[in-house]
């Protein structure tokens, strides 16, 4: 009997693994402990021992649906129905737990819905316990469905005595509504004709399929009837079937224009170049692209479509919302993984920033090393004269006396250090950014935090790569000098030589990557479309943009970083520490010094930093890697989808819960189950749904 492997699917949900969903986007069941004692917070009737939730406990307290104080208590009560497989009209803490555990289950929609519909608990759904749910609907209310036709009959038998197990249940819902419009469309047709009007075209399809309506769409209904195959004001009965399959399939006619694009998302797209590709797909007609492109010409007049068109258009589906709640979850709290995942991911995000990082050093190096040595010219009394007048005259002294390569003078081992440097950078910011992270945000000084640990620790490989670099920079400065190579300078320098200036060069880069990485962010995000994705160009804007403050507010540290790694030549200053550098050149050479090649290393740092980050998360788009932990910025496709204003996951929805308010939502975007929320006769405010 299927209601007997109902019975035993809902009772299993009790031992379902801890991990809900296998192979896909998964949620975390709730350990019993808590979620008990989240049951307990809300429940508000005791029964000697035991704590139980009313309907109201339920979907006002837990839920925080229904929030007016003229909430409609039926519809609560039906909700509630739904965790109350008891049937008793309260919800134990065994169905509280049952439900969680169900709503991980990939059928969870349906599943809720027809939980919804099964009031009598029995596993079936009889004719008796469907009308009278729909009954309550504010579907039927508007436009009672003919509950003698032969749609009902043909499931529930001639004389409406057979009752339907949840795999039929599920087919009948999906089909329900189809038939529903062709009721309404009859009902407005009396006649036969085969025409309704433009008025009632939009009654029916605000009554029928609001659930299906974006703002752009509901605004145009009216104005869709003086186009295409409607003559005049009228609408055909093939026009309406057309636009109400358009409205539903709307994410395969993504996927036909994804197609007839190559998976690019800014491109125009032709009527006839639609009709093209749509021949694989036999669910879309040459009608219902008609309506398309002549819904988005309301707007546009050009006789195209882009992707971000279909958004404008496309319903707001249930499993977005899913998928939302999941990747917030899974911001917050990483799943489980073996110490090989770990190993592997750390290994891809490695070389992943070895090779941005060697990509932005290569493509500024010679604007570092034009700022190396004007901030190491010295200006004192023991100097003489300056050998560089500004950066543009010391780029040309190189490229004279030292050919084009001098420019990448010391380029080697910089390229060598790049790797450890970015590799330790990037992973330090993620992982403390992670432990800041709670139900998917970040508070700013958090952010701040990470880019100063991410700073601290490249230390240790920066400050002996950096030392390396300067003295083979500013060693094409003597002409005579007897060429200098990075071993010899090693070999000089010994190991605790290399972090000669190691309090400055932290001085500077800690405080960097505290401004850098949370501009960048924010930067980042505001250069996103409207659809919440960043094109190439606005990661490297945001880059270069975000390197600005970074770069110049810390140039001071640089300074004093550079006069102590280099070697002083006879008649320049000495210094013994950072304090001593800073006194002196404060004395020697003023202020102003502290700023020397203040343009030079924005110009160099900007952009570095901007090519770095965009070839990084370019990496990951094109070598998109899950290893199940959370997701390094920039790993997602480039795959627009629109950009929600999401509320946050109230504490109290952990594990399955989490996907609570989505599920209850789908039952009225998929299915169009909408319950009044009001009493009869109140005074109904502006509401949101569920």
């Amino acid at each position: 009997m299927e209601s007997h492997t109902f019975g035993h699917k809902l009772l299993s949900l009790f031992s379902i693994p801890a991990r809900c969903l296998q192979g896909v986007s998964t949620v975390k069941r709730a350990p019993t402990e808590e979620l008990k004692a989240i049951f307990e917070k809300y429940a508000s009737v005791s029964k000697g021992s035991e704590k139980l939730m009313t309907s109201a406990d339920f979907i006002r307290g837990f839920l925080g649906l229904f929030p007016d104080a003229n909430y409609d208590p039926a519809s609560v009560a039906l909700l509630g129905g739904i965790v109350d497989s008891s049937k008793d009209g309260l919800i134990s803490f065994p169905e509280f737990q049952a439900f969680e555990g169900l709503l991980c289950l990939p059928d969870a929609l349906y599943l809720t819905a027809f939980q919804l519909f099964d009031t009598n608990g029995s596993g079936l759904v009889s004719f008796e316990n469907f009308e009278n749910v729909m009954k309550q609907t504010t579907l039927h209310q508007r436009i009672p469905f003919d509950m003698n036709g032969e749609f009902v009959r043909l499931y529930f038998g001639r004389d409406k005595s057979r009752q339907i197990s949840y795999s039929e249940f599920s087919q009948f819902l999906h089909d329900f509504h189809e038939e529903y419009a062709k009721v309404a469309f009859k009902k407005y047709d009396p006649e036969g004709t085969g025409f309704i009007s433009a008025l009632d075209f939009n009654d029916i399809i605000l009554s029928v399929k609001s659930h299906l309506l974006t703002p752009d769409v509901q605004a145009n209904l009216i104005a869709l009837t003086r186009g295409g195959s409607s003559p005049g004001s009228k609408v055909s009965y093939a026009y309406f079937v057309a636009f109400t399959s358009l409205l539903n399939n709307m994410e395969l006619i993504k996927k036909l224009y994804l197609q007839a694009t190559s998976n690019k998302f800014d491109l125009e797209v032709t009527r006839e170049e639609m009709l093209q590709v749509s021949q694989t797909m036999s669910q879309v007609t040459p009608l219902e692209l008609e309506i398309l492109f002549l819904l988005v010409d309301l707007h546009k007049q050009t006789g195209r479509i882009t992707y971000a068109d279909l958004q404008a258009i496309a319903p707001d589906q249930y499993m977005k919302k899913i998928n939302q709640r999941l990747a917030a979850a899974k911001s917050a709290a990483p799943v489980d993984r073996s110490v090989v995942s770990q190993m592997l991911e750390s290994a891809y995000r490695f070389t992943l920033g070895a090779v941005a990082g060697a990509v932005g050093a290569t493509a500024v190096y010679p604007i570092d090393l034009v700022k190396t040595r004007m901030q190491n010219q010295r200006s004192g009394s023991f100097v003489g004269e300056l050998m560089y007048r500004n950066s543009i005259d010391c780029c040309k002294k190189v490229i004279r006396h030292e050919g084009f390569f001098g420019l990448y003078r010391g380029l080697v081992p910089q390229l060598m250090g790049v790797a450890p440097e970015k590799a330790i950078k990037l992973t330090t910011n993620d992982l403390v950014r992670d432990k800041f992270t709670t139900k998917g945000q970040i508070p700013l000084y958090g952010e701040v935090i990470a880019g100063a640990c991410a700073g601290g620790s490249q230390v240790v490989f920066t400050n002996p790569l950096e030392i390396v670099k300067i003295r083979l920079q500013v060693a094409g400065e003597i002409a005579s000098a007897s060429k200098v190579g990075a071993v010899s300078v090693v070999r000089e320098l010994g190991f605790l030589g290399l972090y000669k200036g190691a309090r400055a060069c932290a001085l500077r880069d800690i405080p960097f990557s505290a401004i850098y990485f949370p501009a960048y962010a924010h930067t980042k995000a505001a250069m996103a479309d409207e659809n919440g994705y960043n094109s190439p160009l606005s990661l490297l804007v945001s880059g270069a943009i975000a390197g600005i403050p970074a770069a110049s507010l810390v140039t001071p540290a640089d300074v004093i970083k550079t006069r102590l790694q280099v070697v002083a030549r006879k008649g320049q200053t000495t210094y013994t520490g950072l304090t001593d550098a800073a006194r002196k050149i404060w004395a020697e050479e003023g202020g102003r010094a502290f700023w020397k090649g203040a343009g030079a290393r924005v110009l160099r740092s900007s952009p570095q930093f901007g090519v770095t980050l965009v070839t990084y998360e370019l990496l990951q788009r094109f070598f998109d890697v899950d290893f199940g932990g959370s997701r390094p910025i920039g790993s997602q496709s480039g795959k627009v989808e629109p950009r929600a204003i999401q509320k946050p996951i109230p504490a109290d929805h952990i594990g399955g819960y989490q996907l609570a308010l989505p599920i209850f939502s789908g039952m009225e975007s998929k299915f169009g189950l909408f319950l009044p929320k009001f009493r009869a006769g109140a005074i109904v405010p502006v509401a949101p749904s569920l």
